[in-house]
């Protein structure tokens, strides 16, 4: 078997002495990284090992005795090796680079000093496009990495002329938006201050219109933020207000994965048929419904936290039953 071996400048690996022409053996069973004499059939794998230093020595090599490969394939050993001839540096990076004048190794393009290019004038690595001096881009002028677009100096970006981060919009300084021109983030629309924007020239966040130096409005031009209608009435509160509210921190609370023990004699002739192992066990474990783990949330809820839910503005018993299915006065 052929490969591929490089060596430190005075021709020694690992502490043992290679010279050109010669046949080196060891009487020994050979296994990687552990005894015997290293080598890849991939020039290119060899790199994994070595730094690529032009200072190496590189040479052609053959494997005379038995062989062991690691997992991947990418490194072989023996116990009888053939230093059959030196390869130049040039010739190194000539089998490496198919494109010209590159510095680096595993380029397609051209005037790379990175690796694994197959765009051009690349200093960064495994880019697809040009002028990179990022890595993992497939677009151009990158100083950022992972980006498909150009002009980033950010990364993980589709759009172009992103200082941010996760773009797939133009132009962000702010992170996340697929919106152009943002300094904020996660923005759906363009030119916002602010964050979470689907409108446009926000300075506050989560707007859906335009033109707002406030937050949470579907407006333009306002710089108070509007109050919310609640339970089907206008309120003094603001959307804010709800978010840090005690009853919205209280509400966050419900579990839907609520199981409940249900005894034999309180058993549907329906739900008999569906579990007939009530008749050993008992009764059945039954994963409630999301109706019913409103209702069992609302059940186990201190007076005072009932009373924190009853005082939100314009509260209305019939409307948050309709909505939630928690009939107030049950289990009382």
């Amino acid at each position: 078997m052929k490969g591929y071996k490089v060596f430190k400048p005075d021709w020694t690996c690992r502490g043992f002495q290679y010279s050109v022409g010669k046949t080196f053996e060891e009487d020994v069973t050979p296994s990687c990284c552990n005894r015997g004499f290293h080598f890849c059939t991939e020039l290119k794998d060899c790199f994994n090992y070595y730094s690529f230093n032009p200072n190496n020595k590189v040479a052609e090599v053959e494997a005379l005795g038995e062989i062991d490969t690691e997992i991947d394939g990418s490194k072989h050993c023996t116990n009888k090796i053939k230093i059959i001839r030196e390869i130049s540096w040039e010739e190194v990076l000539r089998m490496l680079n198919t494109g010209k004048a590159n510095m680096g190794f595993g380029n397609i393009g051209n005037y790379n000093s990175g690796n694994y290019n197959s765009g051009s004038y690349n200093s960064g690595s495994c880019n697809s496009g040009t002028h990179n001096t990022g890595n993992y881009n497939s677009g151009n002028y990158n100083s950022g990495s992972y980006n498909s677009g150009s002009y980033n100096s950010g990364t993980h970006n589709t759009g172009k002329n992103n200082s941010g981060n996760y773009n797939s919009g133009y132009c962000n300084c702010g992170n996340y938006n697929t919106g152009d021109w943002n300094s904020g983030d996660y923005n759906s629309g363009n030119c916002n201050d602010g964050s979470y924007n689907s409108g446009n020239c926000n300075d506050g966040d989560y707007n859906t219109g335009d033109w707002n130096k406030t937050n949470f409005s579907s407006g333009c031009f306002n710089t108070e933020e509007s109050k919310i209608l609640m339970f089907n009435k206008p309120s003094d509160w603001s959307i804010e207000d709800w978010r840090c509210s005690k009853a919205k921190e209280l509400l966050n609370t419900i579990s839907y994965n609520a199981l409940q023990w249900v005894h034999s004699d309180k058993m549907t002739e329906e739900e008999k048929e569906q579990y007939p192992k009530y008749k050993t066990t008992g009764g059945y474990l039954k994963k409630l419904d999301k109706i019913e783990c409103n209702q069992l949330w609302w059940n186990t809820l201190s007076d005072c936290d009932k009373n924190v839910i009853k005082s939100l503005p314009n509260f209305d018993a019939e409307i948050f039953k309709e909505i939630t299915g928690i009939d107030i006065n049950k289990g009382v």
